[in-house]
């Protein structure tokens, strides 16, 4: 009898099979978790359709070149070299040119938006020109959207200088001397503003693939009333956190090769990257909003919630502090600051720079270190803040 074991002693003994890591139940997890995602409705929505959707609008619906502006005319002089300066505008490709009559007319539709800008060609042009007096003509562009009065102003100024180059021509006349430009374009030879838009917008899905799915995941479970059951099982903390990332990361990495087939195959866009930048790029954008949805999801068991701070938090960053549409180094310095924490300006970087120059890795080289520092960062609160208890 004193060798028998006592009664207290098998009561107390560790149960270590329960609270070590399992990748059965970590399997069985991930299971019931690709199996929730894919009897959702909405998740399938926001993963494969919604991608496609935003990358055309982005692509076509935003477009910051001007093909063709369009301007009003307004001739006060009618001798010979007023009427050929004229048509040389009217047969630019770029000008959809407009004439009017009277100033009052050309100004209201200025105001109106009929028209980016107008010439005026006064009644002494032709006296100027003969002169060789400076400005013979007027250009105003409509200065409330100034990209375009850029553009008015350039393309106006360049049918003025080929018009003068070829009177000179044809009376056998020499131009003055002038510094010849040769222009050359590296990766964007078109400059098509789609070429570096469509790139860019493959953050934003991202960030609204990782967090804001994630963000609902763990804030489900406690107001559908399931986390009481998978907290009474055995399952460890890691296991849970896991079974939460690993299935919304195919689902991302997914998504990633999904937008640049589209945008390389349908699109046109350019994509000169090989797969392993373009992977670890991805994988730690996409482990880095997957934590910032987790952090936001644990921590307030609301979905509403959730989606609003992930809304404000990563979504709104990502369209508007990331360099995507915006240039960061014409943002004032203390928003230049808070872009440089922000995990998405430092994707956007990596995506142009693959889709457009290929593997410079020099380029690559700071994203890479910035956003597996956020990985870190993200995931680590979200485990810290997970905690396996109802209160």
């Amino acid at each position: 009898m004193k060798n028998a074991p006592s009664r207290d002693s098998n009561h107390s003994a560790p149960r270590t099979p329960h609270s070590a890591f399992s990748m059965r139940r970590l399997a069985a997890l991930c299971r019931k978790e690709t199996f929730q995602i894919i009897r959702d409705p909405t998740s399938i929505l926001i993963a494969f359709i919604l991608p496609v959707v935003m990358l055309f609008i982005y692509g076509y619906g935003i477009n910051l070149d001007t093909g063709s502006a369009r301007i009003g005319l307004l001739a006060h002089d009618t001798s010979p070299d007023a009427r050929e300066f004229a048509a040389s505008l009217t047969a630019s490709p770029y000008l959809h040119v407009t004439a009017f009559t009277s100033p009052e007319a050309i100004s209201d539709a200025l105001t109106r938006s009929r028209i980016r800008g107008f010439v005026v060609i006064p009644s002494d042009f032709s006296a100027k020109l003969h002169r060789a007096d400076p400005a013979p003509i007027q250009v105003v562009a409509d200065g409330s959207e100034p990209n375009t009065a850029i553009f008015v102003q350039a393309y106006v100024n360049g049918a003025w200088q080929n018009w003068l180059a070829h009177r000179a021509a044809a009376r056998g006349q020499s131009m003055p001397p002038t510094i010849s430009i040769e222009n050359h374009t590296w990766y964007n030879p078109g400059m098509e503003s789609r070429n570096y838009l469509i790139p860019g917008s493959i953050t934003v899905i991202m960030t609204v693939i990782g967090a804001f799915l994630t963000a609902l995941v763990i804030a489900r479970e406690w107001e559908r009333g399931t986390m009481e059951s998978l907290l009474s099982s055995p399952i460890t903390r890691a296991e849970f956190l896991l079974s939460k990332i690993i299935p919304y990361y195919v689902l991302g990495m997914m998504v990633l090769l999904l937008c640049i087939v589209v945008a390389r195959y349908v699109m046109g866009v350019p994509f000169r990257g090989t797969p392993l930048p373009t992977l670890a790029c991805g994988s730690l954008f996409l482990l880095s909003v997957l934590g910032m949805g987790l952090l936001f999801s644990t921590t307030t068991r609301n979905q509403f919630n959730a989606a609003q701070i992930t809304l404000i938090v990563a979504f709104l960053p990502a369209v508007m502090l990331s360099g995507f549409l915006f240039e960061i180094s014409s943002m004032p310095a203390p928003i230049r600051a808070v872009s440089a924490i922000i995990p998405a300006r430092y994707f956007v970087t990596s995506m142009q720079t693959l889709s457009q120059v290929g593997d410079s890795w020099p380029t690559l080289r700071l994203p890479l270190v910035f956003l597996a520092g956020t990985a870190t960062v993200f995931l680590g609160l979200a485990a810290k803040f997970t905690r396996r208890r109802l209160d």
